[in-house]
């Protein structure tokens, strides 16, 4: 054996504490560090390649540029390399953890969803076969309380897939397979040409659909964006019946995208309605719903997910846990009534995998044939919190942002470009809003706050997402008196 990975193996008791303590120091301090600390760009003293075991070697004071160096013959041992990414590459790392990162649509990680991260490294686990069981059993029982707590029945049936754009992938998979179905063909054997005309439907889609489309061979330009209600990033019905009555007579399949929770205002669209058109026209159903999903939470909120039949009459479900739900990178679900077609998608022919059998495995339901044990992180959220801790999760995070998006509509440098309808408050400045001026503010913002630019209406904007278990009202405060202070100066 190498002989630093024997002392490692020695000094494991050690050496793990060693790294509990800075992961203790990362909790305790990451609300009041910069939030997105600024990388730097000069050249530092590269690492040495070379060293005795226990050493760190020759350490650069920053993150490098340029090329990077090559691989070290000899290593450093635990230890030496604890010590150089502290030094090294510590300081670079964005506070993506804390209660004031609020870009994209971030969680953090709860203190059970950490020990339960820790824990899927230390097992290891590849829970894709049942003819290893402990993983799959726990996935199965995760998935169980996943479908409880969103509204879903048994007739949908769940897999961990890495984020939002694969759920969405594997869902509009079996959305194509459907299509398939419907013609007389068999997608996963003759391909995507054999469908003929497809449209995908969808008011204001994720980009992700258009990504997974081109993944699909079914292409970026199957998706037809249809009118949304005025003000609204919500699909018109009627608009969409329109587009359903010419895709009908064009004879082209149709899939349509519910999104339960846009990007850049946090609008629903209404599934009541939407199911309505199903009884007239055939399609599929795909709800994504990456962090509206966890509005079923909360009672105040739960309406968006539940008319018509709610989430569970959709064909497939695409719920992201490493937002709202607060598990670590990389952690998604997709739910589909139809896994008999999933399977017929994704199965992987392999001897020693064993038949495919009435219940595939999670190797015959995903792109994946390994992956880590991603449930356990939300087992162990779910196990500790428990429904009630995460609905005080969501209530805690819509009312920072209304009180944000309240304080911004106070300040007279800004004004709001959409009501603030859930934990989204997209934002511009009241005059000379350019991209440009916007990315400024951000960059003054950085040490208090991440946000994030989009373009709302043809308005370049900035949006901050709540969704941290960290966040409070305070902290949107802070936020707020932030911006006051960079407007000032910009």
């Amino acid at each position: 054996m190498d002989p630093r990975l024997a002392a490692d193996l020695d000094d494991l008791p050690q050496l793990l504490e060693a790294v509990r303590r800075r992961t203790a120091a990362l909790a305790r301090d990451v609300p009041e560090r910069a939030v997105l600390p600024a990388v730097p760009t000069a050249p530092t003293a590269p690492t040495a390649l070379t060293g005795s075991a226990g050493s760190a070697g020759s350490v650069g004071s920053a993150v490098p540029v340029g090329e990077p160096a090559p691989p070290p013959e000899r290593g450093s041992g635990l230890h030496g390399a604890l010590e150089e990414f502290t030094a090294r590459w510590e300081p670079a790392f964005s506070s993506s953890t804390g209660p004031r990162y609020l870009g994209f649509v971030t969680g953090g990680t709860t203190p059970a969803a950490l020990a339960g991260d820790w824990l899927a490294a230390a097992w290891d686990q590849n829970p894709m076969n049942s003819l290893d069981p402990g993983g799959p059993l726990l996935e199965r029982e995760t998935l169980a309380w996943l479908r409880a707590l969103f509204g879903l029945t048994d007739a949908h049936h769940g897999v961990f897939v890495s984020g939002a754009t694969m759920s969405n992938t594997t869902g509009l998979a079996v959305a194509r397979e459907w299509l398939g179905e419907r013609a007389g063909v068999c997608v996963a054997e003759d391909g995507a040409a054999a469908l003929g005309p497809v449209r995908v439907l969808s008011g204001a889609a994720h980009s992700s659909v258009a990504k997974a489309l081109s993944l699909l061979g079914l292409g970026r330009g199957a998706l037809v964006r249809v009118a949304t209600l005025p003000g609204r990033e919500a699909v018109d019905p009627a608009a969409l019946e329109s587009a359903l009555r010419e895709a009908e007579e064009a004879g082209a399949g149709c899939v349509v995208v519910a999104n339960l929770g846009t990007v850049d205002t946090a609008d629903f669209d209404e599934l009541r309605a939407l199911l309505a058109l199903r009884e007239r026209y055939r399609f599929w159903l795909h709800a994504d719903a990456a962090f509206g999903a966890f509005v079923a939470l909360s009672p105040r909120h739960a309406h968006l997910v539940t008319g018509g039949g709610g989430l569970d009459a959709a064909d497939s479900v695409c719920v992201d846990l490493h937002k709202w739900l607060n598990v670590p990178y990389d952690s998604a679900v997709l739910f589909t009534r139809r896994p008999d077609l999933q399977a017929a998608v994704f199965r992987n022919a392999a001897a020693y995998l064993g038949p495919l059998g009435e219940n595939p495995d999670g190797v015959h339901l995903t792109p994946e044939n390994s992956r880590r044990l991603r449930a356990l992180a939300a087992w162990f959220t779910l196990r500790a919190y428990g429904r009630e801790g995460h609905r005080e999760i969501v209530e805690r995070c819509v009312a920072c942002a209304h009180r944000l998006g309240a304080a911004v509509e106070a300040l007279p440098g800004l004004r709001l470009l959409a009501p603030v309808r859930l934990n989204v408050v997209c934002f511009t400045l009241a005059r000379d809003a350019t991209g440009e001026r916007l990315a400024r503010l951000a960059e003054a913002l950085a040490d208090e706050v991440f946000l994030t630019p989009t373009v709302h209406a043809g308005t370049p904007a900035l949006r901050a997402a709540f969704s941290n278990w960290r966040t409070t009202e305070a902290d949107a405060d802070r936020v707020a008196a932030a911006l006051a202070h960079a407007l000032h100066s910009l």
